[in-house]
Formats: structure tokens, C-alpha cells, sequence
């Protein structure tokens, strides 16, 4: 089972002694350094334009501006784990670095991180500080989920991630998803709702803590899941209300 979770808008500083990323160690090395490269290269371009039109190319706000000067710096920036790295709700409820020595490992095999920088990064590979969401629009690069989609797929269909009768549990949000989706394995997305007075509603920040929630559950289980129906009884024997569909696996929380 391969677990997929989106990155965070907001992230942590790496110790400022630690050595760069590697572009030849990270995940699918050889299908996604040319793409990730170029990203980088472009991203060294981008303060030298007007800074109004670099903070609306990144797609960040005008008190963000300062990351344009930062992401010009990443082949030389300080580097960790992205699991350090990635910040925010859905991380602090996974908790990579309270799991135990088991899940750790589980988590470097079965979970990939999406990314708009590094189409997808495994929780144990070291990345800098950036911020490059999933709307930036880079000059001659357009939008980021095409740019990544064809080398995704391949990338995914080489590691056997995109079989019959694999699955794939996805906690990414909807900016990501377009990048990949299975043509052969069974995608099934978490989402979370409220339901009150026999009305269900979704809600977003709610979704993230659920889906960290999920994933840990499942790395920390006895054995890995084999089916989403074994996910679904899996997060219901916790006591979360749970319905699994062609739609995907929604826990809902009532009130």
C-alpha cells in the first residue's frame, strides 16, 4: 500500500550547519532530476524581475515576498529530512518523529510526500526551506501538475506502485492530485466531514488532522493493510465513524 500526503504550506528551518540537498539521492532520481533542476534554475531567475510580478508568478502574497530572494538560494541552502521539514496539522497528528522504530521504516517504504518543487519526495530524503505552491506558474513552465505528470507516471509505473490490485491511499489536497493518478491501482482519497441535524459538511482543517490521524494509524497497525475495506476496519476499530465508497474513505465526525 502506498500512502500519499501533500506538503505544508509551512515548514522548518534545517540547522544551519547541514549540507544541501542532492538532487541524485532524492526519490526517483533518475526520471525527476532534469524537472527538478529546471525548477531550481528558474526560481534563481525570478528576483531579478519586479518583485510584484516574481510574488505573483510564485503565487504567494506580498508579505511572503521575501521567499523569492529565498528560493534563489536552494542548491546552497541547508537541508533535512523532509519529514523535519514539513510542518502544520496534518504532520503534528502523524508525528514522524514520535513513531516507532517500525513505522519509521514503513513510512520510508510506503509513503511519498507530493510536491511542487520536487514532484515527490520520500519522508527520509533532505530538502531545504522553500516555499513554491502547487499555483505557482514558473515562465516557460506553466501549471505545475501537467509539468510533473508525465515523469510522475513513469516514475510510479517503474516502482510498481501503479499495479492491479495495488492501493493507494491519498491524503493529498485537491492542488496536488492532478499531478498523478493511477491507471491501474485503486486511488482512494481521505476525506474528512461533519454531520449534524442529518447534514454533512466538509471542512478543511478538519480534513488535514484526520488524514495525519489515518496515515498514522496505518503505518502503526500490526501489518500493512492489504485493501481499503482492511483500512477502513482498521480506522474504524479506533472509534472513528467511518464509510468506505467508490468515492474514497470518509471518516465523519458527528455532532
Amino acid at each position: 500500500m502506498l500512502i500519499l500526503l501533500p506538503p505544508s504550506e509551512g515548514k522548518a528551518e534545517p540547522p544551519g550547519d547541514a549540507e544541501p540537498a542532492e538532487l541524485d539521492r532524492l526519490v526517483f532520481a533518475d526520471l525527476l532530476t532534469d524537472g527538478r533542476a529546471r525548477l531550481l534554475d528558474e526560481l534563481t531567475e525570478l528576483p531579478k524581475l519586479d518583485r510584484d510580478e516574481a510574488v505573483s508568478i510564485l503565487g504567494i502574497s506580498p508579505g511572503q515576498a521575501a521567499d523569492v530572494d529565498r528560493n534563489a538560494t536552494l542548491r546552497k541552502a541547508p537541508a533535512a529530512p523532509a519529514s523535519d521539514v514539513y510542518t502544520g496539522v496534518l504532520y503534528d497528528r502523524l508525528d514522524f518523529p514520535g513513531l516507532p522504530a517500525r513505522a519509521r521504516k514503513r513510512a520510508s517504504e510506503n509513503v511519498l510526500i507530493a510536491s511542487g518543487l520536487w514532484g515527490m519526495v520520500r519522508p527520509d530524503d533532505r530538502i531545504p526551506n522553500y516555499r513554491f505552491p502547487a499555483k505557482a506558474r514558473l515562465p516557460e513552465v506553466g501549471p505545475l501538475p501537467k509539468f510533473w505528470r508525465e515523469s510522475l507516471t513513469e516514475a510510479f509505473q517503474e516502482a510498481g506502485y501503479d499495479e492491479p490490485g495495488e492501493t493507494v491511499l491519498d491524503m493529498r489536497s485537491a492542488a496536488y492530485s492532478p499531478a498523478w493518478k493511477p491507471r491501474n491501482a485503486r486511488l482512494v482519497p481521505v476525506r474528512a466531514f461533519t454531520e449534524a441535524g442529518g447534514e454533512r459538511k466538509t471542512v478543511s482543517h478538519m480534513a488535514k488532522a484526520t488524514r495525519g490521524e489515518v496515515a498514522r494509524i496505518v503505518l502503526t497497525a500490526g501489518r500493512i493493510p492489504e485493501g481499503p475495506e482492511e483500512v477502513a476496519d482498521l480506522v474504524s476499530s479506533t472509534g472513528m465513524s467511518v464509510e468506505l465508497s467508490d468515492d474514497g474513505l470518509d471518516v465523519i465526525e458527528t455532532g
